[in-house]
C-alpha cells in the first residue's frame, strides 16, 4: 500500500448493540488519523456517522438453535454480500463487531475475495463462559483480536491469535440521563416507583420472553398502583412488541418510548425486568438494578446447560463480581412465579435496593479500568496494525 493512500477500513456490524460500537469507532478513527476512508454495513448509528451500505442485516437477529438454521441461506448471502462490498472499496483492513456465527462466515467469504486485508474480529466469542473451541476456530479465520476483558488473552493467544485488549465499549459511553424531566415529560408522579421493561433487541428474544414478561408486570402493577411500567424499544422489536402490546388490556398504561428517550427513560427508573445483554451492563453503570431474564429453545438449552456453560453466571456484571448482584432466572425459571418475587424484594425494599445501585455502580466501574476509552483504543490499534 502506498504511504499516500489513507487507510480504507471496512466494519461490518449486524446487531443494534455492535451497530454502537461500529459507530463509536467510526468517530474515533476519524478524531485519531484524516488518513482513513471508511465504509461498511450497519444499522442505523453506523448510517448516522455516513457509513451506510444497501446491505439489510436486520433480519439476521435471531436466536436459538433452529432460528439460526431457518435463515442460513440468508446468512450465507449476506456475508458474501458484506464480502464483495469489502472487495469494490479495496478494504485494507476488514473489523467484524460482535455476531459470532454471522462474522466467522464473513471472514471466510473474505478471505477468498480480500485475500490482502487484514480481517480484525472486536469482541470475540464469550469462550471463558462457553465453547473454549471457538477460540481455535477464530484464530484460523482472523488475524487480529480486539478484545474487551483483561482475561480474554490467553484462551486465544493459545492458538496462535494476536490479541489487544482494549475495554468494554459500554463501558465508555457517556450514561447521564434525566429522570426528572422524563417523568414531567411524561406526566409521571416524582413518588412513583418506575419498572423498566426490557424485551430484548432481536425478535427471537420477544417471541420466547413476552408473555412471561408481560404477565409479571401485570401482577406487579395489579397491587402495586404506584408502580409505572416503562419500556424503551429497540427500532429492530418495535412492530412486535406493539402487535403484542394490543392483544393485552392488563398492561395498557404500560410507557413506550423509542431509543433517543433511553437514559433519560433509565435515570427515571428504579429497577428493571430486562432480557440479559447489553441493557443490563448499561443501567448497572446507571445504578439501576435488574432482574435478568432469557430463554432458548430448549434444544439449545439442553445442549448449553450440559454441554457448553462453563461459567456460574450469563450476566457480566455478575462475572465480574463474583457473585449474583442481578437476579437471574434462566429458561424455566424465566416465569411470573420466579420473576415477580425478586421484583417484588427489590421494589419494595429501598435501602437493600439503594446498596445494590451503590455496589453495581463499584463493579462497573472495576470493570472500567482506566479511562475506558474502549473505541479510541481500538482506533489506535487499527491504525497502528495498518499493512504497510
Amino acid at each position: 500500500m502506498s504511504a499516500a493512500r489513507p487507510l480504507r477500513v471496512f466494519i461490518v456490524a449486524a446487531e443494534t448493540s455492535g451497530d454502537l460500537i461500529g459507530a463509536e469507532l467510526i468517530r474515533a478513527l476519524r478524531a485519531e488519523s484524516a488518513d482513513v476512508e471508511i465504509a461498511g454495513a450497519g444499522r442505523e448509528a453506523m448510517a448516522a456517522e455516513g457509513v451506510s451500505s444497501d446491505i439489510d442485516l436486520t433480519e439476521l437477529s435471531v436466536l436459538g438453535l433452529f432460528d439460526g438454521l431457518k435463515i442460513l441461506k440468508q446468512v450465507h448471502e449476506k456475508a458474501q454480500a458484506c464480502a464483495d462490498a469489502a472487495a469494490a472499496f479495496k478494504a485494507d483492513q476488514i473489523v467484524l463487531i460482535d455476531s459470532w456465527g454471522f462474522m466467522l462466515r464473513v471472514a471466510w467469504k473474505a478471505r477468498k475475495t480480500c485475500p490482502d486485508a487484514q480481517l480484525v474480529k472486536y469482541i470475540g466469542p464469550q469462550v471463558f463462559a462457553t465453547r473454549p473451541g471457538r477460540a481455535k476456530v477464530l484464530a484460523k479465520a482472523v488475524d487480529h483480536l480486539l478484545a474487551i476483558h483483561t482475561f480474554d488473552p490467553p484462551y486465544y493467544e493459545a492458538h496462535g491469535l494476536p490479541v489487544t485488549v482494549v475495554g468494554n465499549p459500554v463501558l465508555e459511553r457517556e450514561l447521564k440521563g434525566d429522570g426528572a424531566a422524563f417523568r414531567a415529560r411524561h406526566a409521571i408522579a416524582p413518588d412513583a416507583r418506575v419498572v423498566q421493561l426490557l424485551f430484548g433487541s432481536r425478535n427471537s428474544e420477544v417471541k420466547t420472553l413476552f408473555d412471561d414478561f408481560a404477565a409479571s408486570a401485570a401482577e406487579l402493577v395489579s397491587s402495586r398502583p404506584d408502580v409505572r411500567l416503562v419500556s424503551v424499544l429497540a427500532p429492530s422489536v418495535e412492530a412486535m412488541v406493539r402487535e403484542r402490546l394490543a392483544a393485552r388490556d392488563d398492561l395498557s398504561g404500560l410507557l413506550l418510548v423509542g431509543p433517543e428517550e433511553r437514559l433519560d427513560a433509565f435515570a427515571a427508573s428504579d429497577l428493571a425486568l430486562a432480557c440479559s445483554g447489553t441493557v443490563t451492563l448499561e443501567l448497572s453503570r446507571m445504578g439501576v438494578p435488574s432482574v435478568v431474564a432469557y430463554r432458548l429453545d430448549a434444544l439449545a438449552w439442553t445442549i448449553a446447560w450440559n454441554f457448553l456453560m462453563r461459567a456460574d453466571y450469563v450476566s457480566l456484571v455478575n462475572l465480574a463480581a463474583g457473585e449474583e448482584l442481578l437476579p437471574e432466572r434462566l429458561q424455566t425459571h424465566a416465569t411470573p412465579e420466579h420473576l415477580v418475587p425478586e421484583l417484588e424484594r427489590l421494589l419494595d425494599d429501598p435501602a437493600h435496593r439503594a446498596a445494590l445501585s451503590t455496589r453495581l455502580k463499584e463493579v462497573t466501574q472495576e470493570m472500567a479500568g482506566g479511562d475506558a476509552r474502549a473505541s479510541v483504543n481500538a482506533a489506535r490499534a487499527l491504525l497502528e496494525l495498518r499493512p504497510l
